[in-house]
């Protein structure tokens, strides 16, 4: 569904909103709860206060122990009512009577007949932008497993439905306005209060997997990424509550004035880190999804080639394990076609010599693949790329020099984790190719997912900064409409 289609839809659904409060809205049932009494509604005294007539008491009656008092609106305005109960105590309230003759209950913008709706449409223009992403996720996803905006599009699914769980269950509830938007307020905080434990035990064993990480592979800023990640989520989270809590008991800036701008203010602040910090918890959610997702497919037995990814060599041009693990991968791959189809592949390791190695990465793997059997004439080497982007454009340039076929089908082997992005990496330069993942030690694994996390957000930063951004025009429209309810 197109962008606009749902832009409209959305300006579609406020409308009916307003019809419907404005239809319903002119007369206001105020249900007081008085448990049993022995006396009934002629024992309970209605006193109105109002400069001008701005509301009429039409019905008083008494239902199952609760007392209902009927106004009709007369005028715009405001007015108050006090509610004498036999044995003396008294009930206090506010009716507001808005453009159109809309009463509202307590605050400007309150509760009203017909206000069911609000929180109803909100709730279903909710669910409509969930199933439409989820129907571009699912098209994107026939099309190709890598591509970005598959992560994004799950991220905001897993953000949408746990919006749309914080409102379902006040549905119909009849609140009004500012309700709804105290309400969608609380869904912002609840999914950051639910993403608060996850992030806190992310960062636990994202701290004990680099604390073995850099006891084998070296301390440097690369295996300290998942610590910091962990700890960015767990501070985004709990900042704001604490944010929150410092102000509440803060004598510098008042924040407990309703009628004060710093109560707004911090209620802002924090309500916009919190929906930022919730938004990239999920990207991280879908991040780490469609990278296992990426990681366990096996691609289709009608392969011709099948790239090697290079990575770092030993000094003596042995393979390392992880570049071993790519390696063998691509050699059970190959075994796995012949025995299903009968059909050999050619491999294609690819790797540059870096300024410490003896050799090239694609001429190590080369050498480790003939001493495994593998025919001379089925390997050709790219020995000039230094990154994931030129092991796939070099070796693409010797491949169509090679093959008869001008789109020969096309396979690659990489480490699990980095699967995911080597094919969109692919994708990027309109190359159609599957990827095979084989396993890394489990000390590893987590920090390289974080890794895959922040290049997958780098690649699209402008993208979810616009989101980011229009949640936060939301959020303060939201509270917006809270202070102005309280300022009238």
């Amino acid at each position: 569904m197109k962008k606009r289609i749902v832009l409209l839809i959305g300006l579609l659904l406020a409308a009916a909103c307003i019809v419907t409060v404005i239809a319903a809205g002119r007369v206001c049932t105020v249900r007081i709860p008085v448990g049993e009494t022995e006396g009934g509604s002629d024992d309970f005294t209605v006193e109105i206060e109002q400069s001008k007539e701005v509301v009429r008491l039409t019905d008083k009656r008494m239902e199952k122990g609760t007392l209902l008092l009927e106004f009709v609106s007369v005028s715009q305005g405001r007015a108050d009512f006090t509610v004498s109960r036999p044995d003396g105590r008294q009930t206090i309230d506010r009716l507001y009577v808005l453009p159109f003759g809309v009463i509202t209950v307590g605050v400007f913008g309150g509760r009203s007949t017909g206000s069911w709706i609000i929180p109803a449409m909100t709730a279903l223009y909710t669910a409509l932008l969930f199933f439409n992403v989820a129907l571009r996720y699912r098209r994107d996803m026939r099309v190709s497993v890598y591509r970005y905006r598959n992560i994004r599009n799950l991220g905001w699914m897993i953000f949408l439905a746990l919006m749309l769980l914080g409102q379902l269950p006040y549905l119909f509830s009849g609140n009004g306005l500012v309700e709804t938007a105290e309400r969608m307020l609380s869904s912002a905080s609840m999914t950051s209060k639910i993403a608060l434990p996850i992030a806190f035990i992310l960062s636990i064993l994202v701290a004990i997997s680099n604390i073995r990480l850099m006891r084998r592979e070296g301390r440097n800023w690369r295996n300290m990424l998942g610590v910091l990640l962990g700890l960015v989520l767990c501070v985004g989270t709990v900042f704001p509550f604490a944010l929150s809590e410092y102000m509440q008991r803060s004598t510098i800036i008042d924040v407990h004035n309703q009628k004060g701008a710093a109560l707004y203010i911090e209620m802002a602040l924090t309500n916009v880190i919190l929906v930022a910090v919730s938004y990239l918890e999920c990207i991280l959610c879908g991040t780490i999804i469609l990278a296992v997702k990426a990681a366990k497919m096996v691609p289709e037995f009608d392969r011709e080639y099948i790239l090697i990814l290079g990575c770092r060599i030993r000094d003596d041009g042995g393979l390392t394990p992880l570049l071993k693990g790519r390696a063998d991968r691509a050699l059970e791959f190959a075994g796995m076609q012949r025995e299903a189809t009968g059909k050999e592949l050619v491999f294609v390791p690819s790797g540059g010599k870096g300024s410490d190695e003896i050799i090239s990465e694609g001429q190590a793997v080369r050498n480790y693949l003939l001493s495994m059997g593998v025919p001379e004439e089925r390997v050709i080497t790219e020995d000039r790329s230094v990154s994931t982007y030129e092991n796939f454009k070099f070796s693409m340039e010797l491949i169509r020099g090679h093959s008869a076929e001008p789109e020969p089908k096309i396979a690659f082997a990489t480490t699990n984790y980095h699967v995911f992005r080597s094919g969109a990496v692919a994708r990027s330069q309109g190359i159609d190719a599957e990827g095979i993942g084989s396993r890394t030690r489990s000390y590893f694994w987590i920090n390289a997912f974080v890794r895959e996390f922040i290049a997958t957000v780098y690649n699209e930063w402008r993208r979810h900064l616009r989101v980011i951004a229009a949640l936060s025009l939301l959020i303060l429209a939201m509270v917006f409409i809270v202070g102005v309810s309280n300022f009238l």
